[in-house]
């Protein structure tokens, strides 16, 4: 009897049975059906989503290929020309995992721009933006120590210089440059090593993040376009008047965003894999070779505007120390954006022409500078490389002064939806 009142209140069959085990029909209520979502909306909120998805794709592609990778630095390279040649659809699952990386970067970097436009970092969501930037150090993290696996040429002398940047720092630099290799040199333990932070510690750290991502998202609720918080006005009902429930609204647009963005990322995997020579270099279609240097080495593209920034800065005396802090100080910055921007709005809508010119500004030193990386330190790269590295501080160290004194736009006290 007591078992049959018990299952009238958590309702019978299967489901009934897990939810009095288990709060799913909570969580989904909390984080789905019963979670509103401002109803302006638009299309730069869709790369959340996509993040999530690409997410997903490198971790199901990157089990498929340990399946059949050997962490050797004598069988690596072997290992990933056997998956491309005899593996079935082994080069399928290679290619969709190298341009998937590219692709994570690009959804990445696009989800990032809109929070800059919109304020999303502001307050109260000071904490969901730095779960979101310790993601993206995970994530350079997880991309460079899967950089060194295929043990190409490049992937080779690439790491040989990101790792050496490491022993220019004072004191502690040369212990630190050892401790990441595992030896004196880059070497089959650094493979190794890699090969375990790669698969197991940081797709770890990444998923944990994400859910704190998202349940931090949650909590406080989602930005929108106009910057209004849609938690200060409710119906008798506690349902924010702006407000829609993500599902179904939100996930169907979530939906369609992942079929275009899969119509154009298999594309790019059937027809043009290499990008280029951007997603994956000529180079690294030859095995490491410690005794023949590449011509020009470079990092993958997504790492090029911090690399520039680096070679912007002069060696002086004979050390490279500075050009690594202001490389590590673009990204801290980063950290620091819910404090330094000092405007009375959020939305990039109401903010006044000053703010307008210096976002506008910043992302086009950003891609300046990605690409002054990919190219040789010669010419007018340099210089070029010293100018945008210069725009791409002001915007963060002139924000405080900036923001405050832009003239800004009334905001509404609700969302305004326009007529169509």
């Amino acid at each position: 009897m007591a078992n049959k009142g018990y299952e009238a209140v958590t309702g019978g069959g299967l489901w009934g049975w897990i939810n009095a085990r288990f709060p799913l029909d909570k969580m989904l209520k909390e984080h789905v059906t019963e979670y509103y979502a401002p109803k302006n909306v638009n299309v730069w909120y869709l790369f959340g989503a996509l993040a999530i998805f690409v997410l997903a794709l490198q971790l199901l592609t990157g089990i498929f290929l340990t399946m059949n990778y050997k962490p050797s630095a004598t069988e690596a390279f072997g290992s990933v020309e056997y998956i491309m040649r005899d593996v079935e659809w082994g080069w399928l699952i290679r290619y969709l995992h190298s341009t998937g990386a590219s692709a994570f970067f690009i959804v990445v970097y696009l989800h990032m721009f809109r929070g800059l436009m919109y304020g999303s970092y502001r307050a109260p969501r000071e904490l969901l933006w730095i779960f979101g930037m310790v993601i993206y150090l995970a994530l350079m993290a997880e991309a460079f120590m899967g950089y060194l696996l295929p043990w190409g040429n490049m992937s080779y002398w690439g790491a040989q210089v990101i790792v050496s940047l490491f022993g220019t720092i004072p004191v502690i630099g040369d212990f630190l440059s050892e401790w990441i290799k595992g030896d004196y040199f880059i070497s089959d333990i650094t493979l190794n090593r890699f090969f375990a932070l790669h698969v197991v510690a940081l797709p770890l750290l990444l998923v944990f993040l994400v859910v704190a991502h998202i349940l931090a998202l949650h909590e406080v609720g989602s930005n929108n376009p106009d910057g209004v918080e849609i938690k200060k006005h409710k119906d008798a009902r506690g349902i924010p008047l702006d407000g829609m429930p993500f599902h179904p609204y939100c996930t169907v647009e979530d939906v369609m965003a992942v079929a275009v963005f899969l119509l154009l990322f298999c594309g790019v995997v059937f027809f043009a894999p290499t990008f280029g020579g951007l997603f994956l270099e000529s180079p690294n279609f030859d095995v490491a070779n410690p005794m023949q240097t590449p011509p020009h080495i470079a990092p993958v593209w997504y790492f090029t505007p911090f690399y520039a920034m680096l070679r912007a800065v002069p060696s002086f005396l004979g050390t490279q120390v500075w050009g690594v802090l202001v490389m590590f100080g673009a990204i801290l910055l980063l950290f620091f954006l819910p404090w330094l921007d000092r405007s009375p709005v959020n939305s990039i809508r109401y903010k006044g022409w000053i703010s307008k010119l210096a976002l506008t500004l910043f992302a086009i030193s950003f891609v300046v500078l990605a690409y002054c990386g990919m190219k040789p330190p010669s010419g007018i790269f340099p210089l070029l490389a010293r100018i945008f590295t210069g725009v791409y501080f002001a915007f963060f160290l002139l924000m405080p002064w900036y923001s405050r004194i832009d003239r800004v736009k009334p905001v509404p006290d609700r969302i305004v939806i326009n007529a169509h």
